[in-house]
Order: C-alpha cells, then sequence, then structure tokens
C-alpha cells in the first residue's frame, strides 16, 4: 500500500485516541497532560479543552449555586473555547506543514470545512456518544429513557462514521493535489480587548 503524509493521522487512530482520552473533569486543564508532539499534541490538547468544555457547560446550568459560580463557569468556557479553537488552528497548520511541497491542481476541490475542524467535531460526537450511552444504559431511569437514548446513541455513531470518511477522503485528496482547505483564523472579537467595546471602553 502507498504511504501518504497523513498515515498516521487517520480517521480510525483519532477515533481511538478519543475514546481513550475522554479526561475526568478533576483533572484540570494542565497544558503538561498533553503527551506528544507537532499535529498529535494538537489533537489533545483539543480533545482535552473538548472534554473540560463539556464539564463547565454542564456545571453552568445549576440552579442550586450562587451566581458567582455561574460566572466562573462562563469563564472558564471562554478561556477553553479559546484554547479550542486555537488547537483547531495548530492542527491545520501542522497537517499543512507536511502538504506545503504539494501543489493543488487547478481544479483541485476546495473544502469549506478545514481538516482541523473536522478532528474537532469528532472529538465532540466522541463526548456526545460517551455520555448518551451512559444514559442508555442508566439503571435509574425508566425504559422509555432508556430505548430514546439508544436511538439517539445509534444516529451519533452514524453521524460519526460519516464525519471520519469524510476526514479521511478530504486528507486522501490533499495528499495528491486533488483537495485543499485554508485557515481563516478565528477571529473572536469578544475575547480582544481592542475589538470588543465593553473591554476597550466604547461601551459602559
Amino acid at each position: 500500500m502507498t504511504s501518504t503524509p497523513f498515515d498516521d493521522v487517520a480517521s480510525a487512530a483519532i477515533r481511538a485516541f478519543h475514546d481513550a482520552h475522554l479526561v475526568p473533569a478533576a483533572s484540570g486543564g494542565r497544558e503538561d497532560a498533553v503527551q506528544g508532539d507537532g499535529v498529535w499534541r494538537w489533537i489533545g490538547t483539543n480533545h482535552r479543552c473538548n472534554c473540560l468544555l463539556w464539564n463547565e457547560e454542564d456545571l453552568a446550568r445549576r440552579r442550586d449555586v450562587a451566581d458567582a459560580a455561574i460566572a466562573a463557569n462562563k469563564r472558564a468556557i471562554d478561556a477553553f473555547n479559546q484554547r479550542r479553537n486555537d488547537a483547531i488552528e495548530k492542527i491545520d497548520e501542522a497537517l499543512l506543514e507536511r502538504i506545503a511541497s504539494i501543489a493543488p491542481a487547478a481544479d483541485a476541490w476546495h473544502n469549506s470545512e478545514t481538516a482541523g475542524s473536522i478532528v474537532d467535531r469528532l472529538s465532540i460526537l466522541a463526548l456526545k456518544i460517551f455520555h448518551m450511552r451512559a444514559q442508555a444504559t442508566r439503571a435509574d431511569a425508566d425504559a422509555l429513557h432508556r430505548a430514546a437514548c439508544r436511538e439517539k446513541l445509534d444516529r451519533l455513531e452514524l453521524q460519526r462514521g460519516d464525519l471520519a470518511r469524510c476526514l479521511d477522503t478530504l486528507l486522501a485528496l490533499a495528499a495528491t493535489g486533488r483537495a485543499r482547505w485554508r485557515i481563516y483564523r478565528q477571529f473572536k472579537m469578544y475575547n480582544d480587548a481592542a475589538l470588543n467595546p465593553y473591554l476597550y471602553g466604547g461601551k459602559r
């Protein structure tokens, strides 16, 4: 079988990594817990941020705590989301660097979604599947709840499989110059003190 620049980042490997690294909430968001280098470092960082975001989003829906606790959750969500998006761009940079010497054909397919964004969506689907499976097997829930969750779980698995094939197809075509994508950068204006009028003083 002919090797490609993306053999190590086939969707099967990424899905296995996501399933094996569903980060417990208690582990925190330490960057030094992310192992590896290059693209896998950023795949790990992205997945860790998604795991921690999931927990913060759950906590932010509480009604039995002080408003200050929810505000802390919201600030954590904002920080993790920025790091998550930064990691998506780093994934794309690392992947595109591997094929920098390959000129796309004039009629190459221009994919609207980047490979890094697909990896991010696969990470989120891994979390959805993990948590939906837990709901589908809840001993304290009734049969209707479990059945509804099993149906949703089947659909999530189907979606994950379809998306994984999209990633593999994009990378295979890009490796031969028949597809391309571009990094547009995530301009998070609300996080930038120079662009958010409530931060630079334009509004009160």
